[in-house]
């Protein structure tokens, strides 16, 4: 048996600051692309115990290269700017294990 309950982790910063300070969702574009990871996740049939996890967060502290998510165990931080991004970040990394190098921050 491994060691983790899921292969991998994939964290989306859903932070929003009301007071103009930067964040990642301010546009609500973090939480939009949440949804879109999640449900490609389930579509690939690798979101679920000990496979992937997709979770939406608070704050990851790197509010100025965002919007930011970040997939563990391997500690590899993305920026994405659309839906494509996304799905790349999905099914190269989540699915695959192959990180996306343009993407990384």
């Amino acid at each position: 048996m491994d060691d983790g309950f899921y292969q991998r982790h994939l964290f989306i910063c859903l932070n929003h600051r009301d007071n103009g300070e930067q964040a990642c969702n301010n546009s609500g574009l973090a939480d939009e692309m949440f949804h879109l990871a999640k449900k490609h996740a389930k579509a690939l049939g690798i979101h679920g115990d000990h496979q992937v996890r997709v979770n939406r967060c608070g704050c990851l502290g790197r509010c100025q290269e965002g919007p930011v998510a970040v997939v563990y165990p391997e500690a590899v931080w993305y920026t994405f700017v659309d839906g494509d991004d996304v799905r790349e970040i999905v099914e190269s990394h989540l699915r695959d294990g192959v990180p996306v190098k343009r993407l990384q921050i």
